[in-house]
């Protein structure tokens, strides 16, 4: 339990607030506020608690905890001579974290209800503690700031983590493959060339190696097994052994027994298990190459869309830019989370929209807040978004559209007021939507919303480059 002690005008001294104010004002604070000494480690206020006083920090300090329930994630400290608590004007009303003592403690209570009676007492005192709020409050922002953005970057990092494991995956699977299609290939050389094929035999052998047939139409699963084994029946009574093993990547090429008869006519009997599984190696060995280059290409275009979506080369320039390049960047920084929740995307672009000025790193940071809040508002099975485009006056209009379950009316008022916010604890700190608003006004323009049961709709108005 605090132990209360009795202070004098002299042990105001270290608290910067203080300093200078006239002895009739430090008299007036002795008669109304209280001292208290705290134990090392003692828990001076609870999360959750009412915010009631003003604390000035005579001698020791105190930390502050994020969480309820005892300490746990340190988020700020206040050292000898600072000023901490409810401020005058402040709306504070419930304490956010727990401050434990640091060291021996005293501090200096003043409780709200006389804020009202020291604006008559010292204007210049409350002047003072005004303005350390609003540093406090600025410092705050900054900080729900930063976090917000390391939140959105940690989304961002696990989507493309899973985006880039798929083809990295597919790559590591493929090379494995394409060493043991390469280590099999000199010894299935050797047997086909061991029984002296004809160069016209060799010929047409290489020449469907090279397959030009157009793609096979899609079948079902149970269509293209009934082929398969037709294939390896085929290659069976033509002495092919493993025909069961090779039917699949020859029709995968369009090779038909047709095509296939043909090469077999001029081979002899004893090549052509070595003949087809040579043309088999290699035909697999180019589609692995294909998927390498397949999987290359798509982390190509996620690290693309990444420069894209930062434009880390033009970092808070303003430049002529087409809104519907970050819109699409966006969306693929997103894909993950899109895919995860089955969302359907539908794109309503305006052909030959203007250039807009703008920042393209600042509006995708806008675009990212409204998709992630409309995925969150989607249902787990899914839904759809529509993101649009128009052109209206001087403005090129930005819709995001979804049919999630819609604000309701007693929040559509406070959505972009800054720390507003219906998300759990830790899921959000309500500066997304004001951080969004204020970044189209920084482009000359305003963020707009409406929403009903099941429908809600963002419009961003963006000026167009002159």
């Amino acid at each position: 339990m605090p132990e209360p002690l009795v202070l004098t005008a002299a042990d105001f001294a270290p608290i910067i607030a203080f300093a200078g104010l006239a002895p009739d004002t430090l008299t007036w604070l002795l008669a109304h506020g209280e001292a208290n000494r705290y134990a090392p480690n003692e828990v001076i206020i609870e999360a959750g608690a009412a915010a009631d006083f003003m604390m000035a920090v005579v001698r020791g300090g105190i930390q502050f905890y994020a969480g309820q329930g005892g300490p746990s994630t340190p988020v700020f400290r206040v050292g000898t001579g600072q000023v901490s608590g409810v401020l005058p004007y402040s709306r504070l009303r419930e304490v956010k974290n727990q401050g434990t003592a640091t060291g021996e403690t005293v501090l200096y209570l003043l409780h709200r209800d006389h804020f009202p009676a020291l604006e008559q007492v010292s204007p210049e005192l409350v002047q003072r503690l005004v303005g350390i709020m609003n540093d406090r409050s600025r410092d705050q922002v900054r900080s729900q700031e930063r976090d917000d953005k390391l939140r959105a970057l940690g989304k961002l990092s696990a989507g493309l983590a899973h985006e880039l494991n798929n083809p990295a995956a597919a790559i590591a699977r493929a090379a494995q493959a394409l060493a043991n299609r390469v280590g099999a290939k000199p010894a299935l050389f050797v047997e086909l060339v061991s029984h002296c094929p004809s160069p016209a035999a060799m010929l047409a052998l290489t020449a469907l190696a090279v397959p030009t047939a157009e793609a096979q139409p899609p079948q079902s699963a149970l269509a293209r097994a009934d082929r398969e084994d037709e294939l390896a029946d085929w290659l069976a009574t033509h002495g092919v052994p493993n025909g069961y093993h090779l039917a699949p990547a020859l029709l995968e090429a369009g090779l038909l027994p047709a095509a296939l008869a043909a090469v077999a006519e001029l081979l002899p009997p004893a090549a052509r298990p070595a003949a087809f599984a040579w043309l088999e190696g290699q035909l697999t060995t180019m589609q692995l190459v294909r998927d390498v280059q397949e999987a290359g290409g798509r982390i190509s275009k996620l690290v693309a869309d990444v420069k894209t979506y930062s434009h880390m080369d033009r970092a808070g320039v303003f430049e002529p830019i087409d809104v519907t390049v970050g819109l699409e960047s966006t969306l693929n920084m997103l894909g993950f989370q899109l895919r995860q929740k089955n969302v359907r995307v539908v794109r309503d672009y305006a052909a030959g929209l203007p250039a807009i000025r703008g920042q393209v790193s600042s509006l995708n940071q806008v675009w990212t807040n409204l998709l992630d809040n409309a995925i969150d508002a989607l249902p787990a099975q899914g839904g759809e978004i529509t993101l649009r485009t128009a052109l209206e006056g001087g403005f090129v209009r930005v819709f995001l559209i979804d049919n999630g379950t819609g604000i309701p009316a007693d929040v559509l008022p406070h959505i972009f007021e800054p720390f507003y916010t219906t998300k759990q604890a830790g899921d959000g700190s309500g500066l997304g939507l004001d951080i969004a608003q204020q970044i189209i006004r920084q482009h000359d323009g305003r963020l707009e919303v409406e929403s009903a049961p099941d429908y809600t709709e963002f419009c961003a108005w963006l000026p167009i480059a002159n």
